[in-house]
Parts: C-alpha cells; structure tokens; sequence
C-alpha cells in the first residue's frame, strides 16, 4: 500500500531531508591534482653521458713510440683470414673468370690486444669495421692478379692503423709549449687566489669589522 504524504506533514519532511542532500555535496572527493609534466627522453642533457677518460702522458708516450716502428709486417698474417672471388673490376678477358678479388677478414679480437689502446675505438669507428662479425673486411681486386690484390689488402689495413693513430693520438708537445703551459697556469692560480683574498676581506667588512691593511 504506498502511503501519500501532504501538507504541512510534507514540508516537515523535506526540512529533514534537505541537510542530508548539502552534506552529501560537501563529501564529494576533490578532484586530484594534476601531475607535473616528465621531459621527454630527447629533453635529458647531454652532459649525463659517460665521457672516456682522458689518457696519460704515459699511454701518450707508448703509444707514439708503437706507432714509429709500425710497418706492413707489424701485424701477424695468421690473425687475418684472407679468401679470394670472382672480380668485377679491371682484367680483361679474366673478368668474372678468375677468383681474383681479395677479401681480408681481421678478427678485433685477435687485432686490438696488439694495438695501443688509445686506437681501439678508431678501428670499431672504421669503415671496414662490419659489426655483426666484430672484423675488419678490406676487399681489392685492382688486380686480375691474386697476389697483388692480397698485398693491396694489407696495405690498406697499415693505412687504417696510420690514421687512427694520427686522429688518436696527438703530436708531442714541445719544451716552448710546456713552459707557455706553465706560466699560464702559474698566472691564472695566482689571480685565483686574489679573487679569493679580495672575497674574504669583503666577508669581513660585512660582518663589521674592517679588514687591518
């Protein structure tokens, strides 16, 4: 049986209602607050990176003094590994003929225990160097001659180690370098510790009490 309610006795009822409709607005949760914005992975400085060391006088020395008696027979033959195919250069006749073209395999492995360390990354940085075999590949077939080809092979493999050692490794500095080094570094200590004295005896005028000259 649904029971109808009017009057006065319905009005009574909706004063009781009413704080229970305000109290449930005041509960309502507040909205959360917004999260701050995260730089994008491209946004990070670069200066978190990783920088190589730098290397010593001493690694600078020995490796200056490996490079002066570098010759094509400095690198043993039996680390590279050396396969012949069929060319598509020069030949005449013997052109796709005969497997004159020379390619030359030198493992990294075996390679960078007999270099300086300073020319490690100039070989992984070289356009020879193939990663997914950790090697140096020199192909040459300037020549219908297997010989020549093998021979330019090396060749070019002594030039590879000539110019990483040339951008790895740089010239000796001379004795009127060192001394001009020096004095600049003697000059800038002694205006440092100037800066530093003028600094302190402005410290001490602040705090009140004049500096005694």
């Amino acid at each position: 049986m649904a029971l109808h309610v009017t009057g006065p006795a319905l009005r009574l009822l909706r004063r009781r209602l009413a704080p229970r409709h305000a109290n449930a607005r005041a509960l309502r949760p507040a909205p959360a607050p917004a999260l701050p914005v995260l730089p994008t992975l491209h946004a990070r400085p670069l200066a978190s990176r990783r920088q190589p060391a730098a290397a010593s006088e001493e690694d600078l020395a020995a490796a200056r003094k490996w490079l002066q008696n570098l010759d094509p027979e400095t690198i043993p033959k039996n680390i590279c590994d050396v396969s012949f195919s069929r060319s598509s250069g020069p030949g005449g006749q013997n052109v796709n003929k005969v497997s004159s073209k020379a390619t030359l395999r030198v493992p990294l492995d075996a390679l960078l225990p007999l270099l300086p360390a300073l020319l490690h990354q100039e070989m992984r940085s070289s356009r020879y160097y193939a990663a997914n075999s950790n090697a140096l590949v020199i192909q040459s077939d300037d020549s219908r001659k297997q010989t020549d080809n093998v021979h330019a092979c090396f060749r070019k493999l002594h030039q590879l180690i000539v110019d990483a050692g040339t951008s790895a490794v740089p010239g000796e500095t001379s004795e009127e370098q060192k001394e001009r080094v020096r004095k600049l570094e003697k000059a800038s200590n002694e205006a440092r510790l100037k800066t530093k004295k003028f600094n302190s005896s402005k410290k001490s005028a602040r705090k009140g009490g004049s500096p005694d000259y």
